[in-house]
């Protein structure tokens, strides 16, 4: 009997490795603007949402956190579409693995860290000790806060593969015990399926919300360093 723990391995296709792939398609599905003055219906929904989300996104930064909206945009919708297709059948969720949500948590948490240290050392380096702090607490103080900062990205990544693993193996249990039902008690089996459809809707609202999750977390430590 297979683990249930296998649809989480890398699959490989004729020596492929197909995660290229599941990382390659979210920008092709999109459709791009037209020269055309006047775009399709798809095409303004999918610019409204953006611009919607962009300005909600920046509105507490300011004009020099400004500059990572095309970035952050971008990521969100990257992140949102790979753990929707996640959900297909006979798909594979790159988001499920740690190594690929660290590769985008380190090195955009270092960034922002980075800026700070460089525009404004002194408001960045006073984040590691609260104003008003008595003396004796002073160096417990800046030691749990100096973990606090590297734990982030470690938050980060973890968060989303956490999320995104517990719920797709969740729905994978639930529909194995649907098959198992379904020949000896149909009643309970019909119970359990509909506990699998809700599951599934709420899988579908996961998926959404760690992206958002991921990028907002992101932003509010932008809005530390800039």
């Amino acid at each position: 009997m297979a683990s249930f723990f296998d649809q989480f391995e890398s699959p490989i296709c004729l020596g492929v490795p197909l995660i290229i792939i599941a990382i390659a398609l979210p920008w092709v599905l999109y459709p791009t603007p037209s020269s055309r003055w006047v775009n399709n219906r798809l095409t303004t929904v999918q610019g409204w949402f953006i611009n919607r989300f962009t300005k909600q996104l920046m509105l507490p930064l300011n004009t020099e956190g400004h500059k990572w909206a095309l970035l952050l945009a971008s990521l969100m919708i990257f992140l949102i579409t790979i753990n929707m297709l996640g959900l297909l059948p006979y798909t594979f969720t790159p988001t499920t693995q740690l190594s690929f949500n660290m590769g985008f948590a380190v090195p955009l948490w270092l960034a922002t860290v980075i800026i700070g240290m460089r525009n404004q050392p002194t408001i960045s380096l006073g984040h590691l000790l609260p104003e008003g702090t008595p003396t004796p607490l002073i160096p417990v103080l800046i030691i749990i806060e100096t973990i606090s900062l590297f734990m982030r990205p470690l938050s980060l990544g973890v968060r989303l593969t956490a999320n995104l693993t517990a719920g797709h193996l969740l729905i994978q249990l639930i529909a194995t015990a649907v098959f198992v039902l379904l020949p000896v008690m149909p009643a309970v089996a019909i119970l359990t399926a509909t506990v699998l459809f809700m599951l599934t809707l709420l899988e579908v609202a996961v998926a959404m919300i760690q992206a958002y999750v991921f990028v907002l977390l992101l932003s509010l430590y932008l809005q530390e360093n800039v």
